[in-house]
């Protein structure tokens, strides 16, 4: 059983605290906030120890496994520090997205895992899911043939603003690793945005990209559609077939070529996923399996590597729609 901390107690740390209490791999020890009642309140609500410095934790409780679930500017500023200290402390570490709202600290962080030789993942959990596992199968059983495209949506109602920014680099790490995921990586991408009535940042982007093994595609992504719609999209297609994931886990359907009989995967009523939650559930319980079982730290699923490669692709969109060209991710 892994010993867990959980460093940033706003919503999404009390998140992991309450499916790490419920996971048999993990075993919570403590959780830490700069601000004090916020610790004390998840201290008191989930029986475990209250720290306020990171550091203090790491070195009284020595634990296995960290999740780093602070926010910050643009939802990712206060990731760098509580994640380094985790990592040099010998600790494996799930970060939440995105890895870092500036790509030279992703860059550290990925580096610092690397040589202390810890497991560093991010909750990109939208491809921890039935419906995205089966679409992997059926792409590597070969059953979409050569790839072609694919076309990717996401959108939220968030009335939230920090930097003009912020749309692209926080919502986006979730939908650039889904294409990812399905096709490689990104060569080069042209974005385009604008802005809703009312709203002072970008807040619906269209990206095109295209992908080193040849494939093109397009994604979709906006803050200004309300909740109670369908989320996310996601269809990949190839010479042989094409698959859509409609809202992660809700439903997959494959539609092989020249085959008027479609397969379709549904969320089932017993046994299936219940929410949205469930996605941090299976996310969570991944990078504890792996943890556990020894698997070596460039072989994470939704590594640390990945985040930064989606953060790369990210911040690459943001130059191209400020200069209004196409801009190879580097």
């Amino acid at each position: 059983m892994l010993r867990v901390g959980v460093i940033g107690m706003g919503p999404i740390g009390n998140r992991h605290a309450m499916i790490y209490k419920e996971d048999s791999l993990a075993e919570l020890v403590g959780v830490c906030d700069i601000n004090k009642e916020r610790a004390d309140a998840a201290a008191e609500r989930w029986g475990v120890p209250a720290f306020y410095d990171a550091q203090q934790m790491l070195a009284s409780l020595a634990p296995d496994l960290c999740s780093v679930t602070t926010g910050g500017y643009e939802y990712s500023s206060d990731h760098y520090l509580p994640t380094m200290q985790a990592l040099e402390a010998g600790c494996h570490v799930l970060g939440e997205k995105p890895i870092s709202n500036e790509i030279e600290k992703g860059e550290e962080m990925v580096a610092k895992a690397k040589e202390k030789g810890v497991c560093y993942a991010i909750n990109l959990n939208h491809r921890f899911t039935p419906a995205a596992y089966l679409a992997k199968q059926w792409q590597n059983e070969g059953l979409l043939g050569h790839l072609l495209f694919i076309n990717m949506s996401m959108w939220i109602k968030n009335p939230a603003e920090s930097s003009r920014y912020y749309m692209i680099k926080a919502l986006n790490p979730h939908t650039v690793d889904v294409m990812r995921h399905f096709c490689g990586d990104v060569e080069a991408v042209q974005c385009f945005v604008t802005t809703a009535p009312g709203r002072t940042i970008w807040t619906t982007a269209h990206f095109s990209m295209r992908f080193k093994n040849g494939m093109v595609g397009g994604l979709t992504a906006s803050y200004d559609i309300e909740r109670g719609h369908p989320m996310e999209r996601c269809e990949v297609a190839g010479t042989k077939g094409r698959f859509i994931i409609d809202d992660m886990w809700r439903e997959v359907t494959f539609y092989p070529a020249g085959d008027f009989v479609k397969r379709v995967y549904s969320n089932p009523v017993f046994g299936g996923m219940r929410d949205f939650e469930d996605t941090f559930r299976n996310r969570i319980h991944k990078f504890l399996e792996e943890v556990t079982n020894g698997v070596p730290p460039d072989q994470i699923d939704g590594s640390g590597a990945d985040g930064l490669a989606a953060q790369k692709v990210l911040h690459a969109a943001i130059e191209s729609a400020e200069t209004e060209s196409v801009v190879y991710v580097k």
